[in-house]
This record gives structure tokens, C-alpha cells and sequence, in this order.
């Protein structure tokens, strides 16, 4: 039992992660009905900022923290200006090439740009390699979590927290809200959709870079840390693609699945077992555990 419960906390962690990069997901697809397949790769270009502000620029970890969020913040605002706004009233089939073309050539980028390349780098931070013990007795014995796996847990409730915050009780939040219903009948309204839509790439982005600075402690930062996006997509179809506390229950499920069937099952399930839950989940509820139930007349 103490072994279970060890794995599970672990995959907690990593369900964090996953339920980060698939908050992004949500967002995005909310906002504008659009999948931003470049999420991962957001999430890896936050790790490379953050490491530039570590080491290069010498910031303490959470000052680093803080900056690379408004860094990527200010990116995705850009980036949706620039590239995804030319392309609206375009098939949705367009915007899915695009993003995925920025993912793309965000990691060729990365691997040219000096200090950064195809090298794998660590982000030194202040808890590294520290443990919590639990229960036991004479300091041995118990559960032991490392202080990483504690620290995804706890900024992951922290941000959950303040997105429903906003979400709930500015008139910002309130205003995203209404464009994630309908945009045509916030536009009428006086929202101003456009701003809205750039506003809510640049919050996507910040929290794939997030998810990017807690992870990077486990598994270092190189260019190809973004392919973790594939597994954040199937997090976003189990929790319903248009429910916010969907993606997170999403990701905790396909971390601790994840994570069991890696110790418990041959070697190679831990790779599919992520896909396999989207296969069931989709043959059992298409809509996922919190997605609503759509219908369209003719």
C-alpha cells in the first residue's frame, strides 16, 4: 500500500503538468474554437526563458519564475496578433497547420540560438533534491515526497486558484467568459473580442510556461521537452474539451494511470497508457467527464 501510495502522489505531479498544458488547450479552444497544437512547445520555450533569467541573468528562482511568465505572457499575445489573427474566418483545418508549423519552427529556433541549442541544460532551483517524509518513525520509513513533485502540486493549486478568481470576479474574466459563448453576441455587446482573444493566448502561454519551469527540476530543459504536449492533448478529450477543471481532472488522470502502468505492466504500456484512456473515454462518454452535451438542428 505504502508503494501505491507513492506512486500515486508521483502521478499527481505529473498530472499536474499535464493538466497545465491542457488548461492552454481549453483556453484557446474556448476562446476561439481553435486547437493550439504549439502548446508543448510553448511550454519548452518558458523552460529556455527561465533558464536565461537563472543563469544568465542571475535572477533568484522566483523572480526568474515571475518574469518568464510575463516573457511568454507578452509571446503568445504576439504570436496570436502576428500569426493566428490573419487567419480568422479561415477553416479551422488552417489554424491547426499553423500551430503546428509554429511548433516547428519554435524548436528549430531553439536549436540555433546560442547558449540554448540541442544540449540539455538543468534549472538550478532553491528545492532541489529536497524530500518530505511522511509518517514512519526514527526518520525512516513512510512516505517520501520530494519537495519537486510538492512544489508542481502546490503552485498547480495556487494557479487553478487565481484563474478562477479571475475567471469569477473581474470584469476581465467575466468579459472571456461571455466570448467563450458566443462571440458574435459579445461583440454586440461592447467586448472587445480581438483584445479578449490575444489576452487569452498570452494567459495559454504563461501557463505552458508555467507547467515548463516545474517540470524542467525532473526533466531538464532541452528543445524537445514540448513533446509532452502529446500527452497533455489526451488529458484536455478525457476532461471534455471546453471545461476548464476538466483539463486539470484530465491530467491527474492520465499522470497517476500513467504512472501505475509504468510500474505495474510491462514494459512500453506507460507510452500508450495515456491514448488507450482517450480510446475508452471517447466509446463511453465522446464528450468527456465534464464536456456539455452539444446538439445542432438542421
Amino acid at each position: 500500500m505504502l508503494q501505491f501510495l507513492q506512486l500515486v502522489a508521483s502521478g499527481i505531479a505529473q498530472g499536474c503538468i499535464y493538466g497545465l498544458i491542457a488548461l492552454g488547450f481549453v483556453l484557446i479552444y474556448k476562446a476561439t474554437e481553435a486547437v493550439n497544437f504549439a502548446q508543448g512547445d510553448l511550454m519548452m520555450l518558458g523552460g529556455f526563458v527561465g533558464l536565461t533569467c537563472t543563469v544568465a541573468l542571475g535572477m533568484p528562482f522566483w523572480v526568474a519564475f515571475i518574469a518568464t511568465l510575463i516573457v511568454m505572457m507578452l509571446f503568445g499575445m504576439v504570436l496570436e496578433r502576428a500569426v493566428l489573427r490573419p487567419l480568422l474566418g479561415h477553416p479551422s483545418f488552417t489554424v491547426v497547420m499553423a500551430t503546428i508549423g509554429i511548433g516547428f519552427l519554435a524548436r528549430g529556433v531553439v536549436t540555433m540560438i546560442p547558449g540554448w541549442g540541442t544540449d540539455t541544460y538543468v534549472l538550478p532551483v532553491p528545492y532541489r533534491d529536497e524530500i518530505v517524509r511522511i509518517g514512519g518513525s526514527d526518520g525512516s520509513g513512510g512516505l517520501v515526497l520530494s519537495m519537486e513533485h510538492l512544489m508542481i502540486i502546490a503552485v498547480t493549486a495556487l494557479l487553478i486558484l487565481s484563474l478562477f478568481l479571475l475567471f469569477k470576479y473581474t470584469k476581465i474574466g467575466i468579459a472571456m467568459q461571455a466570448t467563450s459563448q458566443n462571440q458574435l453576441a459579445a461583440f454586440y455587446m461592447g467586448i472587445p473580442v480581438r483584445r479578449i482573444n490575444m489576452l487569452v493566448w498570452g494567459i495559454s502561454a504563461a501557463v505552458s510556461a508555467c507547467a515548463g519551469l516545474l517540470l524542467a527540476p525532473i526533466t531538464f530543459v532541452h528543445a524537445n521537452m514540448g513533446f509532452i504536449g502529446l500527452k497533455a492533448f489526451p488529458a484536455a478529450v478525457v476532461g471534455g474539451f471546453g471545461s476548464i477543471p476538466g483539463a486539470l481532472v484530465g491530467g491527474l488522470i492520465v499522470g497517476i494511470i500513467e504512472t501505475l502502468a509504468g510500474f505495474y505492466l510491462p514494459e512500453g504500456f506507460k507510452d500508450i497508457a495515456a491514448y488507450i484512456v482517450v480510446l475508452v473515454m471517447l466509446v463511453v462518454k465522446p464528450n468527456g467527464l465534464f464536456g456539455e452535451n452539444l446538439r445542432k438542428r438542421v
